[in-house]
């Protein structure tokens, strides 16, 4: 068994020593042109097989029906061959098409796939994101799309050569297709609801899955079994989960906050390196503020949603509006498949099949750094401005704060899993 750290790299102190760069991930030759516009199959690879990866995949499958295109599965990579052969098994896929271990990425990217699904723990999607654009492969991803300021810059950066290479990149942002919302956004946009004066979101709920150490398992396989307990996996609940109400009232106001500050703690896990629960205010600015709070913490109240007051009204996030002067307000009927997740694949596959690129990748790391920037103010105690982490001349102590161990970590086999139960303290 692999020797294991004492102390996480997640205090305060070490969040001021830390200055590591992301470096760049291996550079793989496309071996397949562009999905020509117009084509009735597509060929698509699988790039983690847990239980979103083959939800993901699922949802793919059902989206190109709706949409009359066939897909090939042409390969299935993920870290435990297991899950590899098991979604192979569900899907008709021949087992010469899986591909395990942490280079396993590498061999899907080199397959004839158009369009590659990445959905492994988020530690890794900075790399797989940049390797599969280097192989000129459409790409959709899971959400969050980085765990740490310099991964979340990286998504930036390749995001816009995918848009020069002509790439669509969708991202598991599912309210930005779904009816209810999109719906909320036309009204706000038209002036319905005003200026966006405040609001609130929330994703409070009970703890999630964790799994016991198996006997002999290296601390790698540890961690990647158990991703969401590790914030150097996840990013912490506010990156993982809460991405998605953060990134409504990013996309309501289309703008992000300034600056933020917050607090929270650890009052029930005794696995990982994670929060229980967190408490930000962002500020957006001319006086709107945004207040977050999540939760993962067991019997306690639940509550997932999002609500926003404007100078004429108000609305939570996927409606009904409600304004001030009591009048009605009518909202446009869309035709949407009624599951969010199929509709976002359905959109992509379109833009991809249509010659019309879809770009998801700067917003989402947008959104995914807002959460990261409330995750910094909660850990330390202080408060933490967007130039912090977007702006190398901000000389901010988490412009470089790279979370260790890294994607490259994995590869190289060199991976040390934090001690659980050891957290950051703000103030430390």
């Amino acid at each position: 068994m692999e020797t294991r750290q004492t102390k996480t790299n997640l205090t305060r102190r070490q969040f001021l020593k830390s200055t590591a760069v992301v470096s760049s991930a291996a550079v793989l030759p496309s071996s397949s042109g562009l999905f020509a516009a117009g084509q009735e199959k597509m060929r698509v690879a699988l790039i983690g097989c847990g239980g979103r990866g083959s939800g993901a995949l699922k949802d793919c499958l059902q989206a190109a029906a709706d949409v009359n295109l066939q897909i090939e599965i042409v390969a299935l990579a993920d870290f435990f061959k297991e899950r590899a052969l098991r979604t192979a098994a569900d899907n008709s896929v021949s087992e010469d098409l899986c591909f395990d271990g942490p280079l396993a990425y590498q061999k899907a990217l080199a397959s004839n796939a158009d369009l590659v699904l990445l959905v492994s723990p988020p530690i890794f999607r900075p790399r797989h994101f940049e390797a599969a654009i280097a192989a000129g492969k459409h790409v959709f991803m899971e959400k969050p799309v980085a765990v740490d300021p310099p991964g979340a810059r990286k998504i930036m950066e390749v995001g816009r050569i995918a848009k020069e290479k002509g790439l669509s990149v969708g991202v598991g942002a599912q309210r930005r297709h779904q009816a209810s919302y999109l719906k909320i956004k036309q009204a706000i946009d038209q002036g319905v609801l005003g200026t966006i004066l405040a609001g609130q979101v929330w994703w409070c709920m009970q703890r999630l899955w964790y799994q016991t150490r198996r006997p002999g398992e290296s601390d790698a396989e540890y961690m990647v079994r158990n991703w969401v307990s590790f914030t150097e996996m996840s990013g912490d609940h506010i990156v993982e989960q809460h991405f998605h109400n953060i990134d409504v009232a990013n996309w309501y106001l289309g703008k992000t906050p300034r600056q933020c500050v917050g607090f929270g703690g650890r009052a029930r896990r005794k696995t990982g390196s994670q929060f229980d629960f967190f408490s930000v205010d962002y500020d957006y600015g001319e006086g709107v503020h945004i207040h977050s709070m999540c939760r993962q913490v067991d019997n306690c109240y639940n509550r997932v949603a999002e609500f926003f007051t404007g100078a004429r009204g108000t609305t939570a996030g996927d409606g009904p509006i409600t304004l001030f002067s009591g009048e009605k307000v009518s909202l446009p009927e869309l035709k949407l498949h009624e599951n969010p997740y199929v509709q976002e694949h359905i959109d992509l596959l379109r833009r991809i099949r249509d010659g019309k690129p879809q770009e998801e990748a700067q917003w989402a790391a947008e959104t995914n750094m807002t959460a990261i920037m409330g995750r910094i103010s909660a850990y330390t105690g202080q408060l933490v401005r967007w130039q912090d982490l977007m702006d190398p001349q901000s000389k901010a102590p988490w412009y470089n704060l790279k979370l260790s161990p890294s994607a490259e970590d994995f590869e190289a086999g060199t991976v040390i899993a934090p001690a659980d139960d050891v957290i950051a303290i703000p103030g430390a």
